[in-house]
C-alpha cells in the first residue's frame, strides 16, 4: 500500500442476504500522515507536558529569581524530626560510602528514616516539637522588639514586583533560615560547621545536665537536713517550754516554803529573789551546818514535792 495514495469510498451494494454488521470490512484505509506533517511543531509537545496532560509547572525560562528579603535578627527556625535525622546520620554514612552520590545518599537515608523504629523515632520528633515550641515562644519575644519593626518596615518599603515577576524560595532555605542551594558543596559545608556546632551544644548540654543533676542531688540532701533540723527544733521549743514551766513550779515552791523559815541575814523570798536567795542559803548552810536553821531547812527540802 503507498502510503500517500487515498481510496475513495465506494457505494455499499444493498443486498438483502448481506450482514452490514461486519467491522469495517468494506471502509476504506485512512491516508497516511504526511512526512512534512510529522515534523510540524505543535503547540504544546510531550516534552512540554507533564503525565496527565497539564503543562509542567516551572520557573519560566529566562526570568531572573529574586532573591527575598532576610530578617538576619529573626530567631532560627525549627528543625524538622526528618531534617534532624538527616544531620545525625549524614556524615558518618558518606564516610561509610565515599563514592556514593549525594542524591543515592538522601534515598538511603530517606528509606531509613522510613524503616526507623517508632521509639527512634520518636525522639526526632519529640526534639522536634520542642524546637518548634522553642522557636513559637522566641518569635512571639522577637515581634514585640524594635528590629521587627524596622525589618517590616524595609519590607513595606521594597521596590514593587514588575507585573508577571515572582520570587522563588526553597522549602529547604526556608527550613534553614539561610540562603544557600541545597545540594551543593557550600550547603555541605555550611551542613557540616552545623552539625560539628550542634554537636557541640549536645555535649555541652550533657555537661549542664549532669551538673544539674548533681545539683539537685545536692538540694534534696539540703532539703532533707532542713526538715529534720525542723523537726528537732521544734522539739527543742517544746522542751524548753517544758523546762520553763518547771522551771517556775520550783521558783514558787522554794518561795512559799522558805517563806515560813527565817535565816539571819536574809531578806523574805520572793518569786523575783529567789535565785539569789537560795545562793545565799548555799553559803549560809556550808558556814554554819550544825545550826538548828539548817536542820529546819533540811526537814523543809525533804518535804519538798519537786514534781511538775
Amino acid at each position: 500500500m503507498e502510503p500517500a495514495e487515498s481510496t475513495p469510498l465506494a457505494p455499499v451494494p444493498s443486498h438483502p442476504q448481506q450482514n452490514t454488521e461486519e467491522p469495517n470490512a468494506a471502509l476504506p484505509v485512512p491516508p497516511a500522515i504526511p512526512a512534512a506533517r510529522l515534523d510540524t511543531p505543535a503547540t504544546s509537545s510531550p516534552a512540554e507536558k507533564s503525565d496527565n496532560g497539564s503543562p509542567k509547572k516551572g520557573w519560566p525560562k529566562g526570568k531572573k529569581r529574586k532573591k527575598p528579603l532576610k530578617d538576619n535578627t529573626a530567631p532560627r527556625q525549627p528543625l524538622t524530626g526528618y531534617v534532624r535525622f538527616l544531620n545525625d546520620r549524614r556524615e558518618q554514612f558518606r564516610a561509610e560510602n565515599p563514592n556514593m552520590p549525594f542524591a543515592e545518599i538522601t534515598k538511603v537515608l530517606a528509606a531509613e528514616w522510613s524503616a526507623l523504629p517508632p521509639e527512634q523515632k520518636q525522639q526526632y520528633l519529640t526534639a522536634a516539637e520542642q524546637d518548634r515550641e522553642r522557636y513559637l515562644q522566641e518569635l512571639a519575644a522577637y515581634k514585640q522588639t524594635e528590629a521587627y519593626r524596622i525589618f517590616n518596615e524595609q519590607q513595606a518599603n521594597r521596590k514593587p514586583k514588575d507585573d508577571g515577576e515572582e520570587t522563588l524560595q526553597g522549602s529547604e532555605n526556608d527550613l534553614l533560615g539561610y540562603d544557600i542551594p541545597i545540594f551543593t558543596e557550600e550547603f555541605l559545608d555550611h551542613n557540616k560547621s552545623r552539625e560539628a556546632e550542634l554537636r557541640q551544644l549536645r555535649k555541652s548540654n550533657t555537661d549542664y545536665e549532669q551538673q544539674n543533676a548533681t545539683i539537685q542531688t545536692y538540694l534534696a540532701g539540703l532539703h532533707s537536713a532542713i526538715d529534720k533540723l525542723s523537726v528537732e527544733t521544734q522539739q527543742q521549743r517544746s522542751n524548753n517550754v517544758a523546762l520553763q514551766q518547771h522551771l517556775q513550779h520550783l521558783r514558787t515552791a522554794f518561795t512559799n516554803m522558805f517563806a515560813s523559815i527565817q535565816i539571819p541575814g536574809l531578806d523574805a523570798p520572793t518569786i523575783d529573789n529567789i535565785d539569789s536567795y537560795m545562793v545565799k542559803v548555799l553559803a549560809f548552810v556550808k558556814e554554819d551546818p550544825q545550826s538548828p536553821i539548817v536542820n529546819s531547812v533540811r526537814n523543809a527540802v525533804s518535804r519538798l514535792n519537786l514534781q511538775a
